[in-house]
């Protein structure tokens, strides 16, 4: 192995353990999350580029499934509907791309999940800032300083690193670790339920 990429892997393997701080907060957002679908809410996802990639798994595993077979969970990746994009983009601008579908699809009880490595995307702060306005749980991964989103979610979750690699790594991770707390919650449910 090249010494670049112990390097890449090393300084993967030290944001993983200074992100283990952040899994109390993660627990919450897991919850909050779970207590939305619970009652009825659904989940929306938003990012651009690699984190609009991550918008559309998080959503996949919810409506598909993740390991374990389990009732299908309410989640809409507002990344994926090209017409919707380009209309928006075109007849307002990119930044109400996230925010309009908000203001169309979000309501009291949902859950908005916006995904930025910057903390800064105006898109996805136009996103959190309508979830507010329709009475929505919102919800940052981000990383840095956090970013703009940093005091406006109700859950900032900010990975411990400057390199987009590096927080994209930790945020899909942090993903993964919430569709296994959902995955328990909902498996529960069908067990007690």
């Amino acid at each position: 192995m090249s010494d670049q990429l112990r390097g890449y892997l090393e300084e993967h393997i030290e944001v993983a353990r200074q992100t283990e701080a952040l899994l109390p907060l993660v627990e919450e957002v897991a919850q909050a999350i779970v207590s939305a679908l619970a009652l009825g809410g659904k989940l929306l996802v938003c990012g651009n580029g690699g984190s609009a990639a991550d918008a559309q798994h998080f959503a996949a595993e919810l409506t598909g499934r993740y390991r374990r077979e389990r009732t299908p969970l309410a989640a809409i990746a507002l990344t994926t509907d090209s017409s919707a994009l380009t209309c928006i983009g075109n007849d307002y601008a990119f930044d109400e791309v996230f925010s309009r579908q908000v203001r169309a699809l979000g309501a009291k009880g949902d859950v908005l999940f916006g995904i930025t490595t910057s903390g800064n995307s105006p898109n996805v702060v136009k996103a959190l800032e309508a979830a507010k306005e329709r009475g929505a749980v919102t919800i940052a991964f981000t990383g840095g300083s956090g970013g703009v989103v940093k005091d406006l979610a109700d859950y900032t979750v900010v990975v411990p690193a400057k390199t987009t690699a590096r927080i994209q790594e930790m945020h899909i991770l942090l993903i993964h670790m919430i569709c296994e707390r959902i995955d328990d919650w909902a498996l529960a449910e069908v067990t007690h339920g």
